[in-house]
């Protein structure tokens, strides 16, 4: 439950992450730690404070502090610690939120020393994606997610609130609330586990009736708002919901596209990405984003209008290696080209299997769908049959076997345009014209 601090102002439990009552009034602590550099950390900085719009404050106040390590008991050092408890009086702040990951007790020894509610990078993060989930799956794994991260941040009371034995032998101290609320996280933690399995499954089986279509599928990842449910609404007329702000997309949307060249291929769009993207919700989106492991072509939509596309595609880059995508063949699509400077999109494009265009006006979508035609019919083989009308099982089997892209009948038969897996062109090899 919430309460109120000595100055009246709204605290939340230990657990709790609450930016929607009101606009909280937040300060933003940022730190070059090692090796990054102060233009990262800035960057990085500029980025949490629209996160936390994101999820409902008002960024109030930033500061960039530059350290060789964190400090063990407050990451900012006592010093730093004593001059942001100062700032953070002055200007009434609500919520101190910090740029990286704070331990239990470096969280815990903030707040004592603040006096008010003190969250990282990660508790920040899973709030947005718990505000933004709709579907049953989404709302699954961001609790599982939740729940994976406040287990170690669980404060008990001690032997005030402990459960104590009613026989000869079972007096004590029992069990304490701590060992209580440990044990129904787990239990909570194992429900929706079995939730994401039940579910996944489920995902498996449309899947296999997909593949059963033959149908290729493309995938859409890519920075947060980079535009790509933009996208998938201007080449599929998908009509989903498009707003300027960080993931709003979490749950996968896929629908039909029919490509210049006649193919049809199932595009999918899904969650967007962040530096430093927290782990929990890549093991606990891990199910959603197979769609991502399995396509055929990935569309890495990337904001050409951003002052560090470089590093966002690095980003997207890395949570692909860490579900296992990264072996993927891979589109880059530079999308905002009506916004962003032609010199940049030129050097984004340089040395990438890359196409330039904006979502928002349809300039460059005709290159986009043609170059996705091109690269899909070098991943699979192409081939021109001509079918005798007695043998009508055949055709029947290349509807079944793989995907008929052109179907005319001429006067010695049926002359088929079609892509077969290379396991079944034997099957149909007395049939290939030329």
């Amino acid at each position: 439950m919430s309460s109120r601090d000595g100055r009246g102002r709204r605290r939340l439990s230990a657990t709790e992450v609450d930016f929607d009552v009101v606009r909280q009034r937040a300060l933003l602590v940022g730190t070059g730690v090692g090796s990054r550099t102060v233009a990262d950390a800035q960057a990085s900085l500029e980025e949490l404070a629209l996160l936390a719009d994101t999820a409902g404050a008002d960024p109030v106040e930033s500061v960039l502090q530059r350290r060789d390590r964190p400090d063990p008991a407050t990451y900012v050092g006592p010093g730093k610690a004593e001059e942001l408890r100062t700032l953070a009086d002055a200007l009434d702040i609500d919520v101190v939120v910090f740029d990286d990951g704070l331990t239990p007790a470096q969280q815990r020894n903030l707040e004592q020393r603040f006096e008010c509610d003190v969250v990282d990078r990660v508790a920040l993060i899973l709030d947005i994606f718990a505000q933004h989930a709709t579907s049953q799956a989404g709302m699954v794994q961001v609790e599982l997610a939740q729940l994976r991260y406040r287990l170690p941040r669980l404060r008990g009371r001690g032997g005030v609130l402990s459960q104590q034995g009613g026989g000869i032998g079972t007096r004590g101290p029992g069990e304490t609330q701590l060992e209580v609320d440990r044990r129904q996280i787990q239990r909570r933690i194992t429900r929706r586990e079995q939730d994401l399995q039940r579910l996944s499954r489920t995902r498996a089986t449309q899947g296999k009736a997909r593949q059963r279509r033959g149908l290729p599928t493309l995938a859409l990842v890519g920075y947060t708002n980079a535009g790509k449910s933009t996208l998938l609404n201007r080449i599929t007329d998908a009509h989903t919901r498009v707003e300027d702000r960080l993931f709003s997309t979490l749950d996968p949307t896929t629908r039909r596209l029919r490509l210049p060249g006649g193919e049809t291929v199932l595009c999918s769009d899904t969650v967007g990405f962040v530096r430093r993207l927290p782990h929990e919700l890549v093991e606990a989106f891990r199910s959603t984003l197979e769609v991502v492991t399995a396509a055929d072509l990935i569309l890495h939509v990337v904001d050409g209008a951003a002052s560090d596309a470089d590093g966002q595609i690095d980003a997207v880059r890395s949570v692909l290696a860490e579900i296992g995508a990264e072996e993927r063949p891979e589109l880059l699509v530079v999308n905002k080209l009506d916004r962003a400077d032609p010199a940049a999109v030129r050097e984004l494009c340089e040395g990438e299997a890359a196409v330039a265009a904006s979502a928002r006006t349809g300039e460059g979508i005709d290159k986009v769908l043609s170059t996705i035609g091109d690269r899909l019919r070098e991943l699979g083989a192409v081939i021109e049959l001509v079918v005798p009308y007695d043998r009508g099982d055949v055709l029947a089997a290349l509807h079944r076997d793989g995907e008929v892209l052109v179907e005319v009948h001429a006067d010695i038969g049926t002359r088929v345009r079609a892509r077969i897996d290379e396991t079944d062109l034997g099957r149909y090899r007395e049939f290939v014209t030329g």
